[in-house]
C-alpha cells in the first residue's frame, strides 16, 4: 500500500488501508496523517504494478464475510435528454411503475438537509468479500448469467469504528456489474441480477466527492474500442445526496458493527445495456474519471 505520485507510489509500512485505518482510529489522528507518519522511502513504479496485475482492492477486510457490498439504485438524475424523457413519462403515464415512483421520490425529496432523512433511496444488497475483484483482474459472468454488464459508479468505502460509528474512509471507481436481461424479465428479479462479481479502486480519493463529476465508461474488444460514454455523477447529477444515502444505509445496526467493512455503490446514469451492447469474452470494462487517478479495468471472464 502506498500513496500514488505521477509515475511511483511511495510505499507505507502497513500492508493495508484497513490496518492504516486501526493505527489511526488508535491514535484519534486522521487517515492522511497517519499514512505520513508510517511512510517510507520506497517507491514502486505504477505503470509495473497494473502490468504484473498487482494492484490490490484499495479497501478491504481480512476476513472476506465481514465486508458488505451494497448499493442505491434510481439515485440520478442522468444527462439532460434522458431527464427530460423521464419527466415526460412521470407527466404523461397514467399508472406509474414502482421504478417511477421511486425515481419521483428522490427528485422531489431526495436530499438530506440539517440532519432530516429525505425519501429512502431502493437499496440492494450485493454479496460480501469474496466478490470483490481487484484491479486490473478479471471480472466472472456465472454460466446460468444473461447477460454481463458493466455499471460505472463511484462507490463509498467505509470502516466501522470502535464505537460502532461508521467511518468514511474515501471514495473509489466501481464497476458495479449486473445482469441486466435478468432484472428486464421482472424488476422482482433486482435481487438476482446483483449477484455478481464487482470491482473498485485503483485508488482512494480522500476527502469529500466533488459535487460535479464527468466520467467515462468503455468496452474495449482486441484492442479497439466498441462503446464508450459519459457518466455524469456527482452530487449535482444525483437525486439524493451523499448524506441521505448513508444514514439510510448505516440507519440499520446490523451494518454498524465495530471493524466491518462497507462498499456502497452510489448508482449510475450510462449502461452499454441501454444501447443494446452485448460484453463478449476477454472484453475489457474501462471506467475513468479526473478526479480518481488512473481508471479502473477488468477484463470479462464468461463461465462455460
Amino acid at each position: 500500500m502506498g500513496i500514488v505520485g505521477n509515475d511511483n507510489i511511495t510505499l507505507i509500512a502497513l500492508p493495508t488501508v484497513y490496518e492504516l485505518f486501526r493505527y489511526a482510529d488508535q491514535k484519534n489522528i486522521s487517515l492522511e496523517d497517519a499514512a505520513v507518519e508510517v511512510k517510507t522511502n520506497d517507491v514502486e513504479n505504477y505503470e509495473r504494478l497494473v502490468q504484473d496485475k498487482r494492484l490490490l482492492l484499495p479497501l478491504d477486510h481480512p476476513d472476506p464475510y465481514r465486508l458488505w457490498v451494497t448499493g442505491t439504485g434510481l439515485t440520478h438524475l442522468g444527462s439532460a435528454v434522458s431527464r427530460n424523457k423521464m419527466h415526460e413519462a412521470i407527466q404523461s403515464a397514467e399508472t406509474l411503475t414502482d421504478s417511477m415512483k421511486m425515481f419521483r421520490m428522490g427528485e422531489e425529496n431526495g436530499k438530506m438537509k440539517n440532519n432530516i432523512p429525505a425519501s429512502q433511496p431502493e437499496w440492494f444488497y450485493k454479496g460480501n468479500g469474496l466478490i470483490a475483484v481487484p484491479p486490473g483482474h478479471s471480472i466472472s459472468s456465472p454460466s446460468f448469467a444473461l447477460d454481463s454488464g458493466e455499471e460505472p459508479e463511484i462507490a463509498g468505502l467505509y470502516i466501522i469504528n470502535k464505537k460502532g460509528n461508521p467511518v468514511r474512509i474515501g471514495f473509489a471507481l466501481g464497476n458495479e456489474f449486473s445482469d441486466h436481461v435478468m432484472e428486464k424479465i421482472n424488476y422482482l428479479y433486482l435481487a438476482h441480477s446483483k449477484l455478481r462479481q464487482c470491482s473498485y479502486g485503483p485508488e482512494l480519493l480522500l476527502g469529500d466527492l466533488p459535487d460535479n463529476i464527468i466520467g467515462k465508461s468503455r468496452i474495449k474488444r482486441k484492442g479497439e474500442t466498441i462503446w464508450q460514454k459519459e457518466f455524469l455523477t456527482g452530487e449535482s447529477n444525483m437525486s439524493h445526496n451523499i448524506a441521505n444515502l448513508e444514514y439510510h444505509h448505516f440507519k440499520y445496526e446490523l451494518f454498524r458493527q465495530p471493524g466491518d467493512v462497507h462498499v456502497h455503490f452510489f448508482g449510475t446514469s450510462a449502461l452499454s445495456f441501454l444501447d443494446n451492447i452485448k460484453p463478449q469474452h476477454e472484453d475489457i470494462f474501462e471506467i475513468s474519471a479526473e478526479p480518481f487517478g488512473r481508471p479502473l479495468c477488468n477484463t470479462l471472464l464468461i463461465e462455460e
